[in-house]
């Protein structure tokens, strides 16, 4: 069995997002393991010294193996291109070789947005969400149910729906989210769908 991950942002000293982070770790354990853990990632990062905003990655299994800390450069995104898969990613896995396959095919594109049975689910990295002109819509059915989309949800700044190609295209705006992004609408980007 391969091992597990977390991607936390530190910033200004802050760890974020750690609550779902918990949740997601722990609940991560229990279903691959059968058991009840209680970590909290809080007590394995030691916070960094210096200002800026970094890339904590919390390695596990049943327990804690490895927590490593690098600065973040935010990826640019001119073009996502839709992709059908049947994969399942449930748990964040650090075997991504599914996805990196599919990764493969998007040609001149920064990213793939995964379609799996019609139903938009995410990009290769980040839950995604759309703007129908008076909600953000995020899939009900994503791939990965990620950090900040859970904290976003529980915000009541998201709702859940089942999104098609079709809902791409009605789409007003179109953002990405994860725990180092944040929710990141991108402006003038190519769907290719």
């Amino acid at each position: 069995m391969s091992l597990f991950f977390e991607t936390i942002r530190i910033e200004r000293g802050e760890i974020h997002n750690a609550k779902y982070h918990n949740l997601r770790l722990n609940g991560t354990i229990c279903a691959n393991f059968d058991i009840k853990t209680s970590y909290d990632i809080r007590d394995y990062i030691t916070l960094p010294e210096e200002e800026g905003i970094y890339r904590c990655r919390l390695t596990y299994d049943r327990e804690i193996r490895d927590v490593s800390m690098s600065p973040y450069r935010k990826r640019a995104y001119h073009a996502i291109r839709a992709v059908d898969a049947d994969i399942a990613y449930p748990f964040k896995s650090t075997d991504r070789s599914a996805i990196e396959r599919l990764c493969e095919t998007r040609g001149e594109s920064d990213d793939i947005l995964i379609v799996r049975e019609g139903l938009l689910t995410d990009t290769s990295i980040a839950n995604i969400a759309l703007f129908d002109g008076l909600h953000w819509l995020t899939p009900a059915t994503p791939l990965l149910p990620g950090t900040m989309r859970a904290s976003l949800l529980e915000a009541g700044m998201l709702k859940t729906a089942d999104l098609t190609r079709k809902s791409l295209q009605k789409a007003t705006k179109f953002a990405l989210m994860n725990a180092m992004t944040g929710f990141y609408q991108l402006k003038n980007i190519i769907l290719n769908y």
